[in-house]
């Protein structure tokens, strides 16, 4: 007798060659991504505030946007990735049209892409011997920009948020290898795009995309001023956090200033990573031993300590009729025997803040940004394509960064109204795993059009709910 095959030595199938016909998809999940994108409202966004020229034929500029929110959110990296979506026919009924193509994509993308307030940028720059510049956007990305504003409001009035909001701003880099890419600060070439964050919400509210050789406390004010606008109407306490980029005379002077121009009145309260000037070096290392309170402990065992500094800068951020700021020195100490990468015992920092609760207090809300602003920088890049930029263009990698920020809030909403609240907080990797990755075939039986779903009768159950969540008007077609 023949003996038995190992089952895991052998595949217990063979491969039929023939496609299989219907109207499947297994990415029925994106549904959900579908209905949210137009019960939120955002083609109608894009339809009032994107001035792009398109012919009669053809997608408009939301179906366009529509179909690359769900090229990101279901892993697609590039714009070549869209021929997988566009061929996938059960997608096509879920949506209504047929994605685009790659080179469609591309020629959209182009659009936002202004060569000549790229030279005009740059020949001021020249003018003013300076090798970096922030190119003024054209009213394209302008545009796109309202439409993210529009997108915070719109997810706004779905849920209850605070009547608080905590601006968190930083600048991150995204590697790239296109000629027209400029070297970073740390030798890499790439683009040092500027995001920022309300913090409570969870919800990008302003970005500016930057070449790689623009420090990232060039102008931090222009991104701090569009977050401030693009809140909701209810706030009525404001704050701001960010790192030594962000100190900067304009921006500080401006968040001081409870009359400022072009922003909320009233105060912001603001705790900002200090540079550490020379003066300011001389005047932590004046503090003595006795001046420093221990406050925190890291797990590696790196104590936190901290001390009111008396100092003021040269160059003084304040204006005459406004309190004078407050610097506070932050100490870490590593344990006996531990020395930091350089070989120093001892790290000083500084905090700048007109805030006037207790140092500690500070210092431990002030670090509460690394949780968000660094999150949303890594969900950008890693989760979704901001990092992987799709041209040697300006415009076009502009626009496909600011998309990717209008994507990111449309998967924070989407987290926010599933039913399963255990995904409340999960990164897209097993987003994709529970909700989109999930087989469907569009069924037609006499008018009515159905979406028959391979998974639980709970799962369906909570995608049903989710629809209820995003309201539109479903309508059987014959």
């Amino acid at each position: 007798m023949r003996p038995a095959t190992p089952l895991l030595a052998k595949t217990p199938f063979a491969i039929d060659s023939r496609p299989l016909d219907g109207a499947l998809t297994p990415f029925a999940g994106l549904a959900g991504v579908s209905r949210a994108f137009r019960s939120l409202k955002i083609p109608g966004q894009i339809e009032a505030n994107l001035p792009l020229k398109q012919r009669d034929r053809g997608l408009s500029p939301a179906q366009y946007i529509e179909c690359l929110s769900l090229l990101q959110i279901a892993g697609g990296e590039c714009k070549e990735d869209m021929e997988k979506l566009r061929g996938d026919q059960g997608l096509e009924k879920i949506l209504g049209y047929q994605p685009p193509s790659a080179r469609s994509l591309g020629d959209f993308l182009e659009k936002f892409h202004d060569p000549d307030r790229l030279e005009r940028g740059k020949a001021k720059a020249e003018r003013q011997r300076r090798l970096a510049f922030i190119p003024e956007e054209n009213e394209a990305l302008s545009g796109l920009g309202r439409v993210l504003s529009g997108t915070v409001a719109a997810i706004n009035r779905q849920g209850e948020y605070p009547s608080s909001a905590t601006i968190d701003e930083d600048a991150t880099i995204i590697e790239s290898y296109k000629h027209t890419a400029e070297p970073t600060y740390d030798g890499r070439r790439g683009y040092q795009p500027m995001v920022a964050v309300w913090a409570e919400s969870g919800l990008i509210v302003a970005d500016e995309f930057r070449n790689g050789n623009v420090p990232a406390n060039m102008e931090p004010l222009n991104c701090a001023r569009r977050a401030f606008n693009a809140l909701p109407s209810h706030i009525q306490e404001y704050y701001f956090r960010g790192d030594s980029a962000c100190h900067e005379h304009n921006l500080i002077e401006w968040l001081n200033d409870p009359q400022r121009e072009d922003g909320p009145k009233g105060f912001i309260g603001f705790a900002i990573s200090a540079r550490l000037s020379e003066d300011l070096a001389k005047a932590l290392r004046k503090v003595s031993e006795r001046g420093w309170k221990t406050f925190d402990q890291d797990r590696d065992g790196t104590v936190r300590q901290w001390a009111e500094i008396d100092f003021v800068p040269a160059d003084r951020t304040e204006r005459k009729d406004s309190s004078p700021l407050r610097y506070i020195g932050l100490r870490l100490v590593k344990a006996q025997g531990d020395l930091f990468a350089d070989g120093e015992k001892k790290k000083h920092f500084a905090v700048l803040t007109n805030r006037t609760e207790s140092a500690e207090t500070i210092l431990r809300w002030q670090r509460l940004k690394a949780g968000t602003i660094e999150h949303v920088h890594d969900e950008l890049k890693n989760g979704l394509a901001a990092g992987r930029l799709p041209s040697a263009k300006f415009g076009a990698n502009a626009a496909w960064f600011r998309l990717s920020c209008l994507i990111f809030n449309l998967v924070e909403a989407l987290r926010r109204n599933w039913p399963d609240e255990s995904l409340r907080t999960a990164k897209l990797k097993r987003l994709r795993f529970e909700i989109f990755s999930v087989t469907g075939r569009i069924t037609r039986d006499r008018r009515k059009i159905s979406l028959r779903l391979a998974a639980s009768k709970t799962w369906i159950r909570r995608l049903v709910r989710f629809f209820q969540s995003f309201p539109l008007i479903t309508r059987s077609t014959g």
